[in-house]
């Protein structure tokens, strides 16, 4: 199963001084170090998060712990999730771009 998703903070967060920026790069930090420490497969890139996981309850559990590490630095958290749900196959989250790479290259459109 794979997962994309999303999660920051909205609203501040009392305990917390606003960013200059209105950056939430802590808030994105906490939720990818909790992704890592899963030991799951997992992508990060400027807008989501890829995680790979046996089942529902493995890959829903990270998301949740990420978005929780996510609620003291705001007074909301929103959460954004796409799931390509594929029973019995794995290391789709590399294979599924390697497939792609091929497709391209092999219709001669670099």
């Amino acid at each position: 199963m794979l997962v994309a998703f999303s999660v920051a903070p909205s609203g501040s967060a009392p305990e917390r001084s606003e960013s200059a920026d209105a950056s939430v790069h802590d808030a994105v930090a906490a939720a990818v170090a909790v992704v890592r420490a899963s030991g799951l497969a997992h992508r990060t890139t400027s807008m989501f998060t890829e995680i790979e996981g046996p089942d529902w309850d493995t890959v829903m559990d990270v998301v949740k712990r990420a978005t929780e590490a996510v609620m003291p630095f705001g007074s909301r958290v929103s959460l954004v999730l796409k799931a390509d749900i594929r029973p019995g196959y794995t290391g789709e989250i590399e294979g599924k771009i390697e497939r792609l790479e091929r497709a391209i290259e092999d219709s001669g459109n670099l």
